[in-house]
């Protein structure tokens, strides 16, 4: 395969055609891996992007690469870093992590005194959000927005949750709380005018 680069960067509404193959690879991606997750539609895909709250990887001739999204809860309290999705043949070159870094510095500059959360049952992803500051918490830490539950009932998993009442599941929450980071420097990160780029072979 051609040398190929790849742009990580804030999503916007010329994007919405990449939403069904984002919503249908990451079913696919969760029934490979044996795994539950939150069903989406494509229309919630397009909200975010439409909204600047997604990130979205493209190689230079269009083709779809990967996704990720914000949501804001509790008024702005927490803030939840998730849909993380790369197509199969780019994977382990790098391009999760700065997805990932991405979606995390907007949300950092956005919403500079929210805590940021993700839920996942992936090592690689509880790996990159350790590197960023995020521990494992219980999910009494987490938002107890009904709506961000909501989004649980269609993961075949959702009767654990439920039995648990909510308290905890196989997924593992992990939180970072800018509290414990005040000496930090603010990120300062521009709109779409900024890309990262990953080299892919």
């Amino acid at each position: 395969m051609d040398n190929q680069i790849i742009f990580v960067r804030i999503a916007n509404h010329n994007d919405a055609p990449y939403a069904e193959e984002i919503i249908t690879e990451t079913e696919q991606s969760a029934i490979a891996r044996g795994s539950g997750i939150a069903k989406r539609t494509a229309a919630s895909v397009i909200e975010k992007m439409t909204a600047g709250k997604a990130v979205i990887a493209l190689t230079n001739t269009g083709e779809w690469v990967g996704f990720s999204y914000l949501e804001t809860w509790e008024g702005g309290r927490f803030v939840s870093n998730s849909g993380l999705i790369v197509a199969p043949k780019f994977r382990n070159s790098g391009v999760a992590k700065a997805i990932k870094d991405r979606i995390f510095k907007m949300s950092r500059r956005l919403y500079p005194n929210s805590k940021i959360f993700s839920i996942t049952s992936g090592p690689a992803i509880m790996r990159m959000n350790a590197k960023l500051g995020f521990l494992p918490v219980s999910f009494a830490e987490i938002t107890h927005d009904e709506h961000f539950w909501e989004g649980c009932k269609s993961c075949v998993n959702y009767d654990i949750l439920e039995r648990k009442k909510k308290c905890n599941c196989l997924c593992t929450a992990m939180l970072f709380d800018p509290e414990y980071f005040i000496d930090a420097q603010p990120v300062v990160y521009q709109q779409a005018e900024i890309y990262q780029e990953v080299a892919h072979s």
